[in-house]
């Protein structure tokens, strides 16, 4: 019978010196870690240094992780706010080609998938125009599909708050949405 060893285990394991449990963390969760970076970024090799980035924070700071909040909590709090640290720093706003790139060489075969591939696209450049406190509200509630009280706990703010955040953020990203795309019209004509 096999049995997984939950997150505390493991963190207990690592705080007695097993360094090799920290790598059963890290492969349980780099996807998760690695789309909240992107989301808040947009640009795939930023979001994977600073994906590691929030690694070694977590890794640095498991002596600090007391166990009160779920361990995913905690990890995402820390992969949020180096995202955005990040963000602030460099100030990012790339588009990228990538979709373009597929469509040339022949990768994307029909035509539905280049529109979705679209879609990605410019909700990504609309992302990339807002703060990233509104891109941290839509990921956690759209793409993490938290609950309200979850994102309570990881953004240590009340719920009240968070859905007045989230009907901000949701106004902010239909007018982005809005402009981008309203600019793509006019440079078509």
């Amino acid at each position: 019978m096999h049995t997984t060893i939950d997150d505390n285990q493991l963190v207990s394991q690592i705080k007695a010196g097993k360094v090799e449990a920290f790598k059963k963390l890290v492969d349980r969760y780099q996807d998760y870690v690695f789309t909240v970076c992107y989301r808040i970024l947009g640009n795939r090799e930023d979001a994977e240094e600073v994906a590691q980035d929030s690694f070694v924070k977590v890794y640095k700071g498991l002596s600090n992780f007391q166990g009160q909040a779920k361990f995913t909590t905690w990890m995402y709090r820390i992969a949020m706010n180096t995202a955005i640290s990040y963000r602030r720093k460099k100030k990012i706003t790339l588009e990228s080609l990538e979709d373009f790139k597929k469509f040339d060489q022949g990768e994307i075969r029909d035509m539905a998938e280049y529109q979705k591939l679209e879609q990605k696209k410019y909700l990504q450049i609309a992302l990339n125009t807002l703060l990233p406190d509104d891109v941290s509200v839509l990921t956690l509630f759209y793409l993490k599909e938290l609950s309200l009280e979850e994102m309570s706990d990881i953004t240590g703010t009340n719920v009240s708050t968070l859905k007045v955040k989230l009907f901000r953020a949701r106004k902010r990203l239909a007018n982005a949405l809005k402009r981008i795309l309203k600019q793509e019209v006019s440079s078509l004509i």
